[in-house]
């Protein structure tokens, strides 16, 4: 890839990087805070009656974030649900299989059906 297509920061000129939790660089502002906040009261909220834990496209980067705390959620909660589209990579563990949906397929054409 040519080097001049690569974004740049338009304040300093730097290589710009992906907001993932790969290295130090994360970002955890005070927005990022705030919204982790509000995610923890709102699953404290719910830890309990039926709930679908709905997972678009995630992949083993780092299932830590959302992956394997999903699948923790649902082995809790006998009224939960879990819910995984994600193409070459749709499953559930055996514990919470009985309560999972796991489509492999491209998000993008499942939901040009579902329209």
């Amino acid at each position: 890839m040519p080097t001049a297509l690569l974004p740049v920061c338009p304040h300093c000129g730097r290589p710009l990087t992906m907001n993932l939790r790969s290295d130090d660089k994360f970002v955890e502002d005070a927005g990022w805070h705030t919204a982790a906040a509000r995610y923890a009261d709102w699953l404290r909220a719910h830890a309990t009656g039926r709930v679908l834990y709905l997972e678009l496209g995630v992949g083993y980067n780092t299932p830590g974030i959302i992956k394997y705390p999903f699948w923790q959620r649902v082995l809790q909660n006998p009224r939960a649900t879990y819910a995984c589209l994600n193409l070459h990579d749709a499953g559930a563990p055996r514990e919470i299989r009985d309560r999972s949906v796991c489509i492999d397929a491209d998000i993008a054409e499942v939901l040009r059906q579902l329209l």
